[in-house]
């Protein structure tokens, strides 16, 4: 299986924005934008139409890098889910179960995130005493019980 490159024109702009706009230089076109407003303050005599320039373009601003944004959030966290499964299905011992858990209602998620903190509290105990703390008995022995 080859992943391919995405086609989709919304895909590459949303991925080209949120890279460029995290990187030094949109922080300092923004800041330019910033003092050049202030600047033309007094030539505007502070009016009202001159606040409502720079209020309305960085809440029009602000609003369409939300969903840019949060578009490109939304595809980096399933690629790295996606990783996570594979790495679960691929080792051995570990527990397929575990794979696709994000698509788990709430309490099923705090059912199993609490047996992992007692198999951690577990294995931190072994190490207190000198044990290994790779022999605790995990969910295994949890699933006969």
């Amino acid at each position: 299986m080859r992943p391919t490159k995405t086609h989709s024109l919304f895909t590459k702009f949303a991925k080209a924005t949120a890279k460029y706009s995290g990187k030094p230089q949109a922080f300092i076109l923004a800041l330019l934008v910033i003092v050049v407003w202030g600047i033309t303050g007094p030539l505007f005599g502070f009016s009202d139409t001159w606040q409502l320039v720079i209020n309305t373009g960085t809440t029009v601003v602000t609003f369409l890098m939300v969903f840019l944004i949060q578009s490109t959030q939304n595809r980096d966290a399933e690629a790295v889910q996606i990783k996570l499964d594979e790495l679960i299905r691929a080792m051995s011992g570990a527990h397929n179960a575990l794979l696709d858990l994000e698509e788990l209602e709430d309490e099923e998620l705090d059912r199993i995130r609490l047996s992992y903190e007692r198999l951690a509290e577990l294995a931190r105990q072994q190490l207190k005493r000198g044990k290994s703390d790779t022999e605790v008995m995990g969910m295994d022995a949890e699933e006969g019980q």
